[in-house]
């Protein structure tokens, strides 16, 4: 089938975009500053640069491909930037939202018969201040949305914009709350972090390596980001329509964890120096969603082991700094 995946130049959507080609279906990509290097993706993959935030560019796209599902990830994805700009990213977030299901709604005014299915990528972001009150690490998808920063206030809109085009509009939808996830060109998380470091060690050459470390107690839930686009694919075809789902690990990992995975597949042993800079004033509680719903309606497992992640982003960082 025809599909189209926003945001196709950062880590998320560049995977999908290589899978869905590889499934055999016709693909377009937009971008907009790419967080990935998208010459690096397969030629026949259409890559379209285009900026969510002006209509015009995202129903152009739309009503010269008319895709039969639309995989939106186009987003401001870092918290952090979303302090220093919270108009720009409600602007990307919301409004590049909106522009997607105008455009669906703008092509069906010329072709009635038009009638993609459009997953949303929303966050785990919008449970926010929940996450902290939970008992049980395991959120559910009925848990009440209280976002705690600008980018999880544009997530839980983007989330909120998507059920009400659904039920006004009868625009087949689906919504994704994604929870951490990580693999080959990732950036700025802990896994992407010390396998960076890791490399940058082995092309020192140094007799005692060492690595930069904050807290390795701490725990985190982690999902390979193919484990992530299965579920997104399966959602597209099998999700209720205008529901919500959860996509999370089910296995969560200290961070020490990570470290000796590092170790064992680069047979080496570092020493460990702790940085104050990577230290936080609390570290957050182990979060993770419930995925019961998910699994139910689509059959999605967890199947990627963390060792064949670290194994692969090794790869990937051995690539990038030659």
């Amino acid at each position: 089938m025809k599909v189209l995946v926003t945001g196709a130049g950062g880590m998320i959507g560049s995977h999908m975009a290589e899978i869905l080609h590889g499934q055999g279906h016709d693909v377009c990509g937009t971008f907009y500053r790419p967080t990935t290097d998208i010459k690096k993706l397969r030629p026949e993959i259409k890559m379209k640069e285009c900026d969510v935030r002006y209509f015009q560019s995202v129903y152009r796209i739309i009503a010269e491909n008319l895709p039969e599902q639309i995989f939106h990830l186009a987003a401001q994805s870092y918290p952090a930037v979303s302090w220093e700009q919270p108009q720009a990213t409600t602007d990307t977030n919301v409004t590049g939202t909106i522009n997607v299901f105008e455009s669906v709604k703008a092509v069906r005014a010329l072709r009635p018969d038009y009638d993609p299915t459009v997953l949303v990528a929303c966050s785990s972001a919008e449970y926010g201040l929940t996450l902290e009150e939970l008992d049980d690490p395991a959120v559910k998808e009925t848990a009440a949305l209280k976002p705690l920063h600008p980018y999880g206030v544009s997530k839980a809109c983007q989330d909120m914009l998507a059920f009400q085009y659904f039920v006004n509009d009868r625009i087949k939808t689906v919504r994704a709350r994604i929870f951490n996830t990580t693999g080959p060109r990732k950036v700025n998380d802990v896994t992407s972090d010390f396998t960076m470091r890791a490399i940058e060690q082995e092309k020192l050459g140094t007799e005692k390596p060492t690595l930069r470390v904050g807290n390795i107690e701490a725990k985190r839930a982690i999902m390979d980001v193919r484990d992530l686009v299965k579920g997104l694919i399966l959602l597209a075809d099998r999700g209720e329509r205008g529901d919500v789902y959860n996509v999370s690990s089910e296995r969560i990992y200290q961070i020490k964890d990570i470290i000796g995975i590092i170790e064992k597949q680069m047979r080496v042993r570092y020493e460990l120096v702790t940085d104050p800079k990577l230290l936080r004033p609390t570290d957050e509680k182990i979060i993770a969603g419930d995925v019961s719903k998910l699994k139910r309606d689509t059959g999605w497992e967890q199947s990627i082991p963390l060792e064949t992640t670290v194994a692969e982003m090794l790869s990937y960082w051995r690539s990038v700094l030659q």
